[in-house]
Order: C-alpha cells, then structure tokens, then sequence
C-alpha cells in the first residue's frame, strides 16, 4: 500500500522543449543555456530539469559548443 502512495504523490515533469516544439537548441543562445546549468557551471540532469532524452542531449552539445566558443564560461564566479 505505502508503495501506491509514493507512486501517487511522485509528479511527472513534462519536457518544456518538446511543449514549445523546438528542433534544435542554438549554442550562441546564451540566456536560454543558462537554464539548464548550475551556479557551478554544471549541466543540471534531466530528472531535475524533466527534459526528455533527446532534448537533454541536444543542451548537453549546445553547452559543450557554447563553452569551446567562449559564449559561455566554464564555471561561473
């Protein structure tokens, strides 16, 4: 039973990309890279963001690209 009620309470977070159906994430968007990573500089996983897979992908490459450009920093001060 306790089971059930863990399964109940847990919400399904929905791809805000796929919602707003974008086909590809720009490296140089800078403002919009910033959402998915931490005060660290880090990429945030996709349990915590709720991106879908391919999308998760497509930022992991785009902040990757955007680093190696100097759009954006490695880690954040």
């Amino acid at each position: 039973m306790a089971k059930n009620d863990f399964a109940d309470k847990k919400k399904k977070k929905n791809c805000t990309l796929c919602a707003d159906k974008i086909e590809f994430i720009d490296y140089k968007d800078a403002a919009k890279l910033k959402r998915y990573l931490t005060e660290a500089g880090k990429i945030i996983p996709r349990r915590i963001t709720g991106t879908c897979a391919k999308h998760q992908r497509m930022i992991a490459s785009a902040v990757k690209k955007a680093r190696e450009a100097g759009v954006i920093s490695y880690v954040f001060d």
